[in-house]
């Protein structure tokens, strides 16, 4: 078979055939034609299958939970994804680890502009906070209750077991709020 026949035969171009042949990728006969079956065999076993023609591409068996990250990650940024196994094409799977290691490299980007906070440290913070929350309202009533009952006229004792009441019902509501970090 002459480079143009096989070129046709294979569904590339003539320059992707000489390119074959100067690579080692083609079987030739004797007389320099090339051998269409054993060079079909030997261009599928070098050749990317990214870079193969549309039908050629074998396809191998994907692990589901390979094939369940990469659909997430290719609905995320609005791409097609693939519903089983079988269905996965290499050309899907390369897309998703280009993103995957671009929104790697985002997030390496803005934790180093302080952008992004780590997510144990965030929560240590948070807790923190509450828990200074929850002091400053245990002692509000002792602080304030000597001021309100002068104000109201009535005693101060009186006045401050009511607002321990009312402040640790206040606290037992706020204890059930649970904060969730995604």
């Amino acid at each position: 078979m002459s480079e143009r026949e096989y070129a046709q035969h294979a569904g590339i171009s003539r320059g992707a055939v000489q390119k074959a042949r100067a690579s080692g990728r083609l079987v030739l006969h004797a007389d320099g034609s090339i051998d269409a079956a054993a060079s079909d065999a030997r261009r599928a076993h070098a050749t990317d299958p990214g870079k193969q023609p549309a039908g050629r591409a074998a396809v191998k068996p994907v692990p589901a939970a390979a094939v369940g990250a990469v659909a997430e990650t290719l609905r995320e940024q609005g791409l097609p994804a693939p519903q089983a196994a079988g269905g996965m094409t290499y050309l899907q799977a390369r897309t998703a680890n280009e993103v995957l290691k671009a929104q790697e490299r985002k997030m390496r980007l803005q934790t180093l502009k302080g952008e992004l906070v780590d997510r144990a440290r965030a929560a240590a913070l948070v807790f923190r906070l509450a828990r200074q929350e929850r002091d400053a309202w245990a002692g509000w009533p002792a602080r304030v209750a000597a001021m309100m009952a002068a104000d109201l006229g009535i005693g101060a004792h009186a006045m401050q077991s009511a607002l321990e009441k009312y402040a640790r019902q206040h606290l037992a509501e706020l204890a059930d709020v649970r904060p969730e970090f995604r």
